[in-house]
């Protein structure tokens, strides 16, 4: 639910995000990312307002195509990549954004360095600073 949140708070609130995440609109064009200067995959402010086919190497323009689709289509509601990059493994997922009848409004993709998170094992419960 959100009431009467501001612009500057909900751009905070996606700024504080722990992961990267990126909108693309119905029409594949780039609308939105947060965390510019620390993301993973860092994009030029020329993007925005550009497809999304131009923000990825030519060799992976047509896996890009083909999330849109089964997205778009509702044939996946979410896809998940996970690469190793640079020592770091790397969680990628694309998440369709439907209005509340279903209609497909965009995509949004989520990145995550997991890299530490994948080295937790047993339980934290107290507050440790």
């Amino acid at each position: 639910m959100i009431e009467n949140l501001s612009q500057e708070q909900l751009a905070g609130i996606l700024e504080t995000i722990p992961v990267d995440i990126s909108f693309v609109d119905e029409n594949d064009t780039v609308k939105f990312w947060n965390k510019h200067e620390t993301r993973v995959f860092k994009r030029p402010n020329s993007v925005l307002g550009k497809t999304v086919q131009n923000c990825h190497p030519p060799k992976s323009v047509g896996t890009v195509n083909e999330v849109l689709s089964d997205l778009k289509s509702g044939k996946r509601d979410f896809a998940e990549f996970w690469i190793d990059l640079k020592g770091r493994k790397v969680y990628i997922r694309y998440f369709a954004v439907r209005d509340k009848d279903g209609k497909y409004m965009g995509t949004l993709e989520v990145g995550q360095d997991i890299t530490e998170i994948k080295q937790i094992e047993g339980e934290k419960r107290l507050l440790e600073y």
